[in-house]
């Protein structure tokens, strides 16, 4: 049973308009700008043995290593300066193994304010999206070595 059937004929046609004008702007119904593809994420990653945490950055498609992880980021989006910044960031992450051989643990979405909405759930390390970036101290993938974040 609906609860606009307990309101009168005339009331009914006046406030259901104005309830849905109301719910589709309170539900982000109002006109976005095209989130902003990044080329770089920012992520900071936790060693929970050491309880160091350590910022680094890492380039859309590169893989790099944090402590046994593998992180690679698929894109990275934030939205201009006018709007409500919304950074999230798609990524994947393998676990390496002593023998060498690597698992994936996650693939997903992950969101800057909202960390624990789509987590990656690991015994010792905790990593989680910051920023995305158009920028970066640190050299673009092809002119260098393959990147390890040092985990301290």
């Amino acid at each position: 049973m609906r609860l606009t059937e307990f309101l009168p004929p005339k009331l009914r046609k006046t406030l259901v308009p104005i309830a849905a004008l109301a719910l589709s702007v309170f539900m982000g119904g109002a006109a976005l700008a095209a989130p902003i593809a990044n080329p770089i994420a920012t992520f900071a990653g936790l060693d929970k043995i050491t309880g160091r945490i350590t910022k680094f950055d890492v380039y859309i498609d590169e893989t790099v290593l944090f402590g046994a992880l593998e992180v690679t980021p698929r894109a990275c989006y934030s939205r201009p300066p006018t709007e409500t910044q919304r950074v999230s960031a798609f990524l994947e992450v393998d676990q390496r193994s002593l023998q060498g051989n690597s698992k994936r643990i996650f693939t997903g979405w992950m969101f800057a304010d909202s960390p624990a909405l789509n987590a990656l759930d690991h015994a010792v390390y905790d990593v989680w999206l910051i920023e995305c970036k158009t920028s970066s101290t640190v050299p673009p993938p092809g002119s260098r070595a393959t990147p390890e974040v040092p985990v301290q």
